[in-house]
């Protein structure tokens, strides 16, 4: 029986990994948070009856103690919740599903405690790769990558090694505007915005595909999951979302994994590797697909790509203020007060205000993050 816990249980990839829970007997749900979803959060407390959870607030943490009070759960809150549940010796696997840069903190304790990290929250490695990575090195513990990209990469490496690797190519459907130029991209509304072509998932993430800033993140979480330089992280435009990413190696050879784009794949290959299950769902039909086709991006109409690679190379804390600053830029958005074209505008403006960090610590992070988050509120107001 292998025991999780899992950190965004009432979002989109904490439900699917839920989900894989059902059709798997021995897993079992050892500890679950949540920000304010509280019903949804009662829902999955009495099916799948873990011994802790956690809410944001302490406001939800007490409606949630009244709802459940006759199961044998303890409630907690915040942040020293979400750290209580990163440490929880009943876990062996921590599922980090959280959005966002609160999941920095838990994901280090969990190293600290032995813990496999199923990996998730793209913000860890964006923001604090410097310190996750070698931590995990010196802690003996596998940092398991969830993203479907990244976990397409893990498993075209299985088996070969690291240094072999030539060019990583990192996949990317284009998103819903794929094809149009900046002047056509002026009168999007939030709801044109929140149709992914091929998944399913929350508003923040189907945004940011919609920019290509997801990419550019992902750009960033390669580079430290698996020890390749920039310059060898190749985005691909496959409209189709079949091939999730692939490896090509020293000799020419490319190494691809395919599939149906479908979330619960990578979380269960997380979660039993080196293991591979049967998973129920629609298989790859090569000849009704007919045809997989490549693009290159196109970085003039969507800068955000662009912009993430250059706050790679400047390094320290300018990752954390392109990720802050889209954030920040997305939330208001989604809220109608700016222009879909206005994210990258307040994301270069952003980082041209900044003057990176070297080697930053958890707090220098941490407080890259709200001095961005001051200056998009600054700049709001003007």
């Amino acid at each position: 029986m292998k025991k999780i816990a899992v950190l965004g249980s009432t979002g989109s990839i904490g439900t699917q990994t839920l989900e894989v829970v059902r059709a798997n007997p021995d897993l079992q749900v050892a500890a679950l948070a949540a920000g304010s979803n509280v019903e949804k959060m009662e829902r999955q407390i009495r099916e799948f009856r873990p011994a802790l959870a956690c809410m944001w607030t302490t406001e939800a943490a007490e409606d949630l103690r009244q709802r459940v009070r006759d199961i044998d759960v303890k409630i907690v809150a915040g942040m020293e919740g979400l750290l209580e549940i990163a440490v929880f010796p009943e876990s062996q696997v921590l599922v980090t599903a959280i959005v966002g840069m609160i999941g920095i903190r838990p994901t280090i304790a969990a190293i600290r405690a032995g813990k496999d990290i199923a990996l998730a929250n793209k913000e860890t490695l964006v923001t604090a790769g410097h310190i996750i990575m070698p931590l995990a090195g010196e802690c003996g513990v596998r940092i398991l990558p969830v993203d479907s990209e990244h976990s397409a990469i893990f498993q075209s490496l299985n088996g070969e090694p690291a240094d072999r690797i030539e060019k990583i190519l990192l996949t990317a459907s284009g998103g819903p505007f794929r094809g149009r130029n900046w002047e056509q991209l002026k009168e999007i509304r939030v709801e044109d915005a929140l149709k992914h072509p091929n998944w399913v998932m929350g508003q923040k993430i189907t945004i940011d595909s919609a920019t290509l800033v997801n990419k550019g993140l992902e750009v960033m979480e390669a580079k430290w999951l698996f020890g390749v330089g920039l310059d060898r992280i190749q985005v691909v435009v496959h409209p189709q979302s079949i091939i999730h990413s692939a490896v090509q190696y020293v000799d020419g050879a490319v190494i691809a994994q395919l599939g149906m784009p479908d979330m619960k794949l990578p979380i269960q290959y997380a979660l039993f590797y080196p293991d591979r299950r049967y998973m129920d769902g629609k298989r790859v039909d090569l000849f009704e697909l007919g045809s997989l086709t490549f693009e290159k991006p196109d970085t003039d109409t969507f800068p955000g790509l662009a912009l993430a690679y250059r706050a790679a190379r400047l390094g320290g804390s300018m990752p954390t203020v392109y990720n802050a600053a889209n954030e920040k830029a997305v939330a208001l958005f989604l809220e109608r007060k700016i222009e879909y074209l206005q994210i990258p505008e307040l994301i270069g403006e952003a980082m041209e205000s900044h003057r990176p960090i070297p080697d930053p610590g958890v707090e220098a992070v941490l407080e890259a993050e709200a001095e961005t988050y001051e200056f998009i509120a600054g700049r709001m107001k003007r």
